[in-house]
């Protein structure tokens, strides 16, 4: 009765978790005990349910864009991941972020806290078929990272929206080789829900506008391919996608991410390129498009090249700790306005020392700096800042059962 009972509130108590399983120095979570097992001394006999926790809490000192200091606790992640294999062909998943909104979104009719919920099917151990509302199928390791392991996403990648409905194929014609073709919504919600009623996008040289119109097939389309060579010491997560925002309108991204994989150092560079015909991002759009009045509806910067590049650096230098390192460049670009071409740059770094104080839990504790800043064109009006943040907490991917 006792065992039933923790059972049940172990179950009760694991709302929280997320979409990749990544801890980006790794570890898997079969190096982890569950709470089931080291509290209720309960033994699985199958895969079919397994629970999981992310949390991350913290204090920080913040200096904002005015050079504004302010302090205060928060709380980052808390996220609920369920998921287990059914058969030896069939699986499940589903990823809840508990601190996001749980209305349904217009498209696909899932909260925007539902990052996943999808069943897959294993065809052969070559060929599988994913659908429900999956991630979809992007390269890089910033992406594919564990969200509640980051302390900051580079600009590109943290203005991303890649959570959608749709199917994913996955072919590993050798175990070290798989590529992925993936096919989704573009959006969780409609159209007009996106860029509004009456919406403009600014064209050419910037002296004229057109009206946005709804495309008639609004998916996205990506292509994926993960590799692993020299005994998993390298690995390569490269992508290309096409997505259809508008009539005629479509936005393509790039991601080239390697990883150095040793037993004590990992290490990752991606490099992101997006060129957008209408500025899906909307980096661009929300720092310049106050300089284009008298329109009724939402106006929306055209042409836009973004570029991003991410390495990141985890080093356990002895037993227990690690120092995690981590910097950002990146640049965005309108191609067909002379005054805005090349206007913003961005510098990211992040340092952090890690202590993990109980074998088999991964429970770490925090120490981290965090700092940007963006510089902005001659010319384009815009004030160049930088921001500051310093951050002493905790980190913890509860293994509930």
């Amino acid at each position: 009765m006792k065992k039933t009972l923790l059972c049940s509130c172990l179950f009760a108590f694991s709302l929280a978790a997320q979409a990749q399983d990544n801890h980006g120095y790794g570890i898997d979570d079969s190096r982890f005990k569950s709470l089931a097992e080291e509290v209720a001394h309960l033994k699985k006999s199958n895969d079919m349910f397994n629970v999981y926790i992310n949390y991350a809490a913290n204090a920080q000192v913040v200096s904002d864009a005015d050079h504004q200091w302010s302090t205060g606790f928060t709380n980052k992640h808390l996220r609920l991941e369920i998921k287990g294999n059914l058969t030896d062909k069939l699986y499940y998943r589903l990823c809840h972020r508990l601190n996001n909104t749980t209305e349904a979104r217009s498209e696909d009719n899932l909260a925007k806290a539902t990052d996943i919920m999808m069943i897959g099917y294993k065809f052969s151990d070559k060929f599988r078929l994913e659908a429900g509302k999956v991630c979809q199928s992007l390269g890089g390791f910033e992406v594919d990272e564990n969200p509640v392991y980051i302390y900051q996403f580079s600009d590109m990648t943290g203005s991303m929206d890649c959570y959608m409905a749709g199917v994913t194929a996955v072919y590993k014609p050798v175990p070290s080789q798989e590529f992925v073709l993936g096919i989704t919504n573009s959006h969780n919600e409609k159209f007009s829900e996106v860029y509004g009623n009456n919406a403009v996008s600014i064209e050419g040289d910037g002296t004229y506008s057109r009206l946005l119109e709804k495309p008639r097939n609004p998916l996205a389309y990506c292509l994926n391919w993960n590799g692993s060579f020299l005994n998993d010491r390298l690995h390569t997560r490269w992508s290309w996608g096409i997505q259809g925002e508008a009539k005629h309108k479509y936005s393509r991204i790039l991601i080239l991410g390697q990883k150095l994989q040793l037993d004590r150092l990992q290490c990752y560079f991606d490099y992101m390129a997006q060129n957008d015909g209408i500025d899906r991002l909307g980096i661009a759009t929300n720092e310049l498009g106050s300089s284009f009045s008298g329109y009724t509806g939402n106006v929306w910067m055209s042409d836009i090249h973004y570029n991003s590049f991410v390495t990141k650096l985890n080093w356990q230098f002895v037993p227990r700790w690690n120092l995690m390192l981590k910097g950002m460049y990146e640049t965005a670009s309108v191609t067909k306005i002379d005054r805005f071409k090349d206007f913003r740059k961005s510098y990211g770094y992040v340092g952090s020392v890690e202590y993990y104080p109980i074998k088999g839990q991964d429970l770490r504790i925090f120490l981290a700096y965090v700092g940007k800043k963006v510089t902005y064109k001659e010319g384009v009006g815009l004030d160049k800042y930088n921001t500051n943040r310093i951050e002493l907490g905790f980190k913890y991917r509860i293994k509930a059962y």
